[in-house]
């Protein structure tokens, strides 16, 4: 094999090589446990869905949405970092993937107004907060996210800032479960991007109304973030780079200024998402359709990018790195089916990979 493919250079970010481009994104499993002490704890299915990746040849893997707090998970069974039990079962997994040249990455999240919501296979409905595994939502104003979801109540000056004390506490956390990369969750109509849109953000106060004031708390967590995230270790950001609403959304125009700023605030890379913020809203999908925000923030900001949607065969995704697009590509449902897409990948285009001595016989 050649290394002539763009998909399998590695790349590096301060002092951090990831052995090739192909990354997974972050996809909620919804399989912790609810109650009791292992609330939020990762089991024998996240040790088998993100090994069977790293095997496979993908080069970083951004572990699920994970909860800074037990309010700020999408549904009860989501992956949580806010006490040390949840870390010690992290190291596991994280410790396997360094062990196959995998980068182990993961994403802290708060849901905001999309809380308290049901495991998707089990209708994904709103949870009641007097529900047993129910709780109230919290969200920059009480705007719920459609009729059938609980009005969030409106977080206070300081339920803010302890919000974001919580997502510096979850960093630490994670470099201490052995992370390497950390990405910030403000994509997907969850609480970051509740703040930046103002078809979710009604505030009035130093929170609301001017650009300035939506991306405060973004740019808040980010610092809170970074000031405990070790300078050598890269820091993500992910993204909808639009709502896709005619009028009164989050835009792209937006995402490349807010781009700036992150630099300015020590983000080393945007993981470029789109929607999720406003329901009923019909998103153009086809294959590589979020590819052209991805390619806009590269062109027009001074991050790194990484591009993320339908990307699910191997020659287009490295078009997009060819092509300067991105820096790096994100694949979700396609290691979902593939789990080994990465050793496919390389076998096709003439690129190197890590194969585990056991499955040598398959190369």
């Amino acid at each position: 094999m050649s290394a002539a493919s763009a998909l399998f250079e590695p790349y590096t970010l301060r002092s951090l090589t990831v052995p090739n481009r192909v990354w997974m994104a972050p996809m909620c499993q919804y399989s912790a446990e609810v109650f009791g002490p292992n609330a939020g704890v990762v089991n024998d299915w996240h040790f088998a869905h993100y090994t069977a990746r790293a095997t496979g040849g993908t080069g970083l893997i951004l572990v699920e949405a994970t909860a800074v707090s037990p309010e700020g998970r999408i549904s009860p069974a989501d992956l949580g970092i806010w006490n040390d039990t949840q870390v010690a079962a992290l190291r596991r997994i994280t410790a396997f993937l360094e062990s196959q040249g995998t980068v182990p990455g993961i994403q802290i999240a708060h849901a905001g107004r999309k809380a308290s919501t049901d495991r998707p296979w089990l209708g994904g409905a709103p949870l009641k907060p007097d529900s047993e595994e129910g709780w109230q939502p919290l969200a920059p104003s009480p705007v719920a996210w459609d009729e059938k979801h609980t009005v969030p109540t409106e977080l206070t000056i300081d339920q803010i800032r302890e919000i974001v004390g919580q997502f510096a506490a979850a960093a630490r956390r994670a470099l201490d479960a052995g992370f390497k990369v950390v990405e910030i969750h403000g994509a997907h109509g969850y609480l970051i991007g509740q703040f930046l849109s103002p078809h979710s953000n009604r505030r009035t106060d130093e929170y609301g109304g001017s650009f300035e004031n939506r991306v405060r708390f973004a740019l808040e967590v980010t610092d809170a973030v970074r000031a405990v995230w070790p300078d050598e270790l890269p820091l993500f950001f992910r993204i909808s780079a639009t709502d896709w609403l005619e009028d009164g959304g989050w835009t792209a125009d937006e995402t490349v200024r807010l781009a700036a700023l992150l630099k300015e605030h020590g983000v080393d890379l945007l993981d470029v998402s789109t929607g999720g913020n406003a329901s009923g809203v019909r998103i153009p999908t086809g294959p590589g359709y979020q590819v052209p925000f991805a390619a806009r923030v590269h062109d027009e900001s001074p991050l790194a990018v990484a591009a993320v949607g339908m990307i699910t065969e191997p020659e287009q995704a490295e078009k997009i790195l060819a092509n300067g697009e991105a820096d790096a590509v994100l694949l979700g449902r396609e290691l979902l089916r593939d789990p080994s897409w990465a050793r496919r990948a390389a076998r096709e285009l003439g690129g190197e990979v890590h194969v585990p001595d056991q499955y040598h016989r398959s190369v």
